[in-house]
Order: C-alpha cells, then sequence, then structure tokens
C-alpha cells in the first residue's frame, strides 16, 4: 500500500488508496491508541465505519482504501467527523484515476461446489 498507494491527508485523517485486484472495494482503518483507552479506540472505529458504509462504499470502484487516524480525531463530534471524512471522499477521483489508468484484470474467486451427497454406510438392509 506504500508503495503503490497514494495518500490524501485532511488535519485529523490521513487516507491511502491503491488499486485492487479484486472486483469490490475493500476500506480498513489504523486507529492508533493515542494514550485512548479502548472504549474510545472502539467508538471512534465505530463512527468511521458507518460513515464510510453510509457515504463511501457504494460510490468506490474496486479499490484499497486505508484511513488512518491522527490524535485530533478522537476529539472530534459525529459533525466533524462526518465534514473530514467527506473532504478526503471529494479529494479521492483525483488520486484514483492515474492508479486505474493500467486496469488490472478482476482476480476470480473460485467457485465452491455444494458437496456431493455421500452414499449413508449405515443404513439396514431392506426388508425381504
Amino acid at each position: 500500500m506504500r508503495r503503490e498507494g497514494k495518500r490524501v491527508r485532511t488535519a485529523q485523517l490521513e487516507l491511502r488508496v491503491a488499486a485492487s485486484p479484486l472486483s469490490c472495494a475493500r476500506v480498513g482503518f489504523i486507529v492508533p491508541k493515542h494514550g485512548r483507552d479502548i472504549v474510545d479506540r472502539n467508538r471512534l472505529k465505530r463512527r468511521l465505519r458507518e460513515l464510510v458504509r453510509t457515504t463511501a462504499l457504494p460510490h468506490l470502484a474496486p479499490q484499497d482504501v486505508v484511513i488512518r487516524v491522527l490524535p485530533g480525531a478522537y476529539a472530534l463530534s459525529w459533525e466533524a467527523l462526518a465534514a473530514e471524512m467527506s473532504a478526503l471522499l471529494r479529494r479521492l477521483p483525483a488520486i484514483v484515476a492515474p492508479l486505474l489508468s493500467p486496469v488490472r484484470a478482476p482476480v476470480a474467486l473460485p467457485e465452491v461446489a455444494p458437496p456431493e451427497a455421500a452414499p449413508d454406510t449405515n443404513q439396514s438392509p431392506p426388508p425381504s
């Protein structure tokens, strides 16, 4: 991600994006401790997941996105966090276009066949 991807930053969030070998978008989060407890970290992760789910995920092209939280993001309200996220997403198309120009063929996932019914060897012989 660091070598191939591109980076966009706001005051409290950093977004890295790279072309994905899959046919769907993937989003990951890096929420360092920054001296906070687990309750604060989990609350921030839940907020970020919800913002991405409702605003970004329906519109993302097949790409890998990592959102890293900077220390000041812990103090942001829901509205301020949403504004930071929208600022990142507005700048996303400008950095994604160069990544998608050499189009990579999506990796086909192998289809899993349903298991065949094995003959039941514990049956009693038919009555005569």
